[in-house]
């Protein structure tokens, strides 16, 4: 289906990827039906050839298609050519990016230098100093007039020596003119570009890429797809797109987060290059990046998806889909976590510590972590202890049947049985329906029904846009009932696992669908006890880690960490590490940990703590965007930031390993 209402996919139900222009990257391209290209970015320090120079080997040899590098200065910039001189006289002729904020002298210099320079539009000729500005239109006229002569001279350059240019907007780092103009949104992050893209295409320059990075996926989602709206709807060149998520931080939250923001594009067929920000060492980002962009490669929808209302979808900003309130679940309450024992075999209570339950026998009480799970689907089996006050159990509705006390237990029907059954639990239901369920039967029935929830699943291999077209129908019809989302795969490792259902199930949250999430393990590990209990942990994890980084439901501390480069001003892993192993029993408290200044208050805006590098062993420490302490030393900042916590109350001691067990 070719959509007619929105312009920034070339379908909604029909996986195909965006035709782009082409843009020439050294010997390179990118964009039209070149594959979808790999980069990263270095973390030495610029000035370190050597050091540089081996590490570009490294992300090479692992896959890497263009480097990134920082040129903080002129002098970081005139070494951009002994780095590409070293690197091809060993034989290395990947193609080189110079990253510039602030400083258009150097990005002048390093555009004869290089293959292609990525500006910021928010600092390359503009400043952040968090003032609300008042304009009118013929201030603003004149600050884009400003804006041109700065920026003029570095586009004559790279269209004399064929250099390509990125211009990549930052979230994080809105200019103080868009915000007072436009305001913390999508829009302004757009608008941000765009105005700076007119420019190049006035001066008939049209070699350029462009991104909309952001920390929050769904900021990051809504403002790709209205860039590539608004270029449609401006009749601008259709230029491809760079996708990355800015600081996503590290280990398994980091590789969800890239995942929410970067594989919903993907899906809706955007996306030329992509970079996955890891605070880990770049040749470690390169595969995650190939994992997401290889399962495009043969992506079609299988069985057609149905068309639907496009009204009843709301891409550019959130929209969360309107349900009912049963029980638990639904209406305004958070998405809930079902965990999946069905195929477990006999439960005991020690089961439980892999959902977040713990039972203390010495207290005779149970008690719970921040990821425990909500409802437990036993299946044809019922739970022979008493659970929890935190989990509800639910079970096959046959089953459900036999059970004398049946008020709290919860059953689990067929969709082609619910809809003839007349023994239903009076306060809640469970509905296992594939997509291809939702037929006008089973809507008249979940129309007329308070007491359902559907459990929806999709066997299509588009599975996010099926899953969308069958929510959005079920709107369109003016059915309520709350969704949980259940996803199943097979023969995944981990990582790939961590990527897919995150991509999946968190694309549907970012687009306000789900009002809770089951991943089931029933096809992915051999039916022995332990290994199950191993990956209900992992899966139980992974689902709560999906809704924080859709920003759905937040259960645990967030850092926002930016992935280092060369600017940095302290080992980053070292000390998210650290800082982690401190506070990450924080619930739902957000911390940025930013390298230097440039990553500083802009680009953890959404944190509520900040611990920023601004000299050597220097620290400032953030609250919210407001500094409060400015030059902490390093050895006593953690300590210092800990402290800044719990002057705000927020600050909660750990329980032990032995408390907990």
């Amino acid at each position: 289906m070719k959509d007619t209402s929105f312009n920034y996919t070339p379908s909604l139900t029909d996986y195909s990827r965006r035709v782009t222009k082409v843009v020439h990257i050294g010997d390179l391209p990118m964009g039209g039906a070149y594959p979808i290209r790999v980069q990263s970015m270095t973390t030495v320090d610029t000035m370190d050839t050597m050091g540089s120079v081996a590490q570009i080997k490294r992300m090479v040899d692992a896959g890497c298609e263009y480097v990134r590098i920082t040129a903080p200065s002129v002098k970081e910039a005139e070494n951009l050519g002994e780095i590409k001189k070293v690197l091809r006289a060993e034989g290395y002729t990947v193609p080189l990016i110079a990253d510039i904020h602030f400083t258009p002298n150097a990005a002048e210099l390093a555009a004869r230098l290089v293959e292609k320079v990525r500006i910021n539009p928010g600092n390359y000729a503009d400043k952040k100093k968090f003032e609300t500005i008042e304009y009118t239109d013929t201030s603003y006229q004149a600050e884009l007039d400003r804006i041109r002569e700065k920026f003029v001279p570095l586009v004559s350059i790279c269209k004399e020596y064929g250099t390509a240019m990125r211009i990549g907007t930052n979230h994080g780092s809105l200019s103080d003119r868009i915000l007072s103009r436009y305001g913390d949104t999508p829009l302004g992050m757009v608008e941000s570009a765009l105005e700076f893209l007119r420019i190049c295409e006035d001066l008939k320059y049209y070699n350029i890429v462009l991104s909309m990075k952001a920390s929050n996926t769904r900021v990051m989602v809504q403002a790709y797809r209205l860039l590539v709206q608004k270029l449609q709807e401006e009749g601008l060149q259709p230029y491809p797109l760079h996708l990355g998520v800015t600081e996503a931080g590290e280990a398994e939250d980091g590789r969800i987060k890239s995942a929410v923001g970067i594989g919903t594009l993907l899906e809706d067929g955007l996306g030329d290059t992509v970079r996955v920000s890891l605070t880990e060492a770049p040749e470690f980002e390169v595969p995650v990046a190939k994992k997401l962009i290889d399962r495009y490669t043969t992506r079609k929808a299988k069985p057609p998806i149905p068309s639907f209302d496009t009204q009843f979808l709301h891409p550019f900003e959130y929209h969360k889909r309107e349900s009912i309130e049963v029980g638990t679940i639904g209406g305004s309450q958070v998405p809930r976590v079902l965990a999946d024992f069905s195929s477990m075999g006999e439960i005991n209570m020690s089961d439980l510590k892999s959902i977040g339950h713990f039972y203390l026998p010495e207290l005779d009480k149970w008690s719970m972590n921040d990821i425990g799970a909500d409802y437990i689907y036993s299946g044809k089996q019922k739970i022979n202890f008493m659970l929890p006050n935190g989990l509800k159990e639910i079970v096959d509705a046959d089953l459900w049947k036999t059970i004398p006390d049946i008020t709290h237990v919860f059953p689990m029907f067929l969709a082609r049985w619910y809809k003839t059954d007349i023994v239903k639990h009076p306060k809640l239901n469970f509905i296992q329906a594939y997509t291809e369920d939702i037929d006008a039967d089973l809507v008249r029935v979940l129309q007329q029904d308070s007491t359902a929830v559907l459990v929806l699943e999709t066997v299509n291999e588009h599975a996010l846009a099926d899953v969308r077209s069958a929510s959005v129908r079920l709107t369109a019809a003016g059915c309520t009932t709350p969704i949980i989302i259940k996803r199943s795969y097979s023969h995944l490792d981990d990582e790939t696992l961590v990527l897919y259902a995150s991509t999946d199930i968190g694309g549907l949250l970012v687009d306000g669908i789900g009002d809770g999430v089951l991943l089931s393990m029933d096809k992915y590990v051999p039916n022995e006890t332990k290994e199950r209990l191993t990956y209900s942990k992992v899966l139980n994890g992974l689902g709560f880690g999906i809704l924080q980084a859709a920003r759905t439901r937040m259960t645990k501390t967030e850092y926002i960490s930016c992935p280092s480069c060369g600017r940095t001003l302290f080992d980053l892993q070292e000390t998210t590490a650290m800082i982690r192993s401190r506070t990450d029993h924080l619930k739902g408290v957000k911390i940025g940990i930013m390298g230097c200044i440039v990553n500083g208050p802009g680009e953890m805006a959404d944190a509520d703590y900040g611990y920023v590098g601004v000299g050597k062993d220097k620290i400032a420490l953030y609250r919210g965007q407001e500094v409060v302490k400015k030059a902490v030393p390093s050895d006593k900042a953690v300590d210092e930031l800990i402290e800044l916590i719990r002057e705000d109350g927020k600050w909660l001691e750990p329980v032990s390993i032995e408390q907990m067990n």
